[in-house]
Parts: structure tokens; C-alpha cells; sequence
């Protein structure tokens, strides 16, 4: 939840001409990486919830991939792209080893 606000915060910023672009897929791909994670964790099987803890990993992964594409476009700072860069590789790490604990 955290990272979609700073990825929304981030998006923001970006230029017009991204609004339904860019900007759009990074915000559409950030918030499925939460609702996955609930809409697997109701009343589901493990095998279940595994696939979609799997679907927001994929989500996350596409987080990422947009965020080298704002940084190559000069849309964030080396900075704004380390920090939330390494906030997404923690993310995924654990999101990982909790969908090998399922």
C-alpha cells in the first residue's frame, strides 16, 4: 500500500503527455500488486492464493519496468529512481518467499 502511494505521488509528476500513457499503466499496474494480494487472501485455497500472489509479483515486475522507462525519460531523478527501486526489489523479494511459505 505504501509503495502505491509514493508510485502514485511519483506519476503524478510525470508530463502531460503521459497522463494516458505511462503514467496510466505504472498507476493501473501499482494498485493491482494490492488487489491481488486481497482478492487471493479471501477465502481462497493455497494453490489459489499462491496464483495470485504470483499475479501481483507480475504486477510489481511491470511496476519496475515503468520505472526504468520514467527514468530513461528523464521524468524522475537518479535519486526518486533508487529509492523507489529499491523499495519495489524488497517488496518482491518478500512478496516471493511468502508465496514459497503458501
Amino acid at each position: 500500500m505504501d509503495l502505491g502511494e509514493e508510485v502514485n505521488s511519483m506519476a503524478l509528476t510525470f508530463p502531460e503527455r503521459e497522463r494516458f500513457n505511462l503514467s496510466s499503466q505504472m498507476l493501473r499496474a501499482v494498485d493491482s500488486v494490492a488487489l491481488n494480494i486481497s482478492e487471493g487472501s479471501i477465502g481462497q485455497s493455497n494453490p489459489e492464493f499462491r496464483k495470485f500472489i504470483g499475479y501481483s509479483i507480475r504486477s510489481l515486475a511491470e511496476v519496475i519496468t515503468c520505472l526504468y522507462k520514467a527514468r530513461r525519460r528523464d521524468y524522475i531523478k537518479q535519486e526518486q529512481f533508487d529509492a523507489v527501486y529499491d523499495a519495489s526489489f524488497n517488496l518482491m523479494n518478500m512478496m516471493a518467499a511468502f508465496k514459497n511459505s503458501i
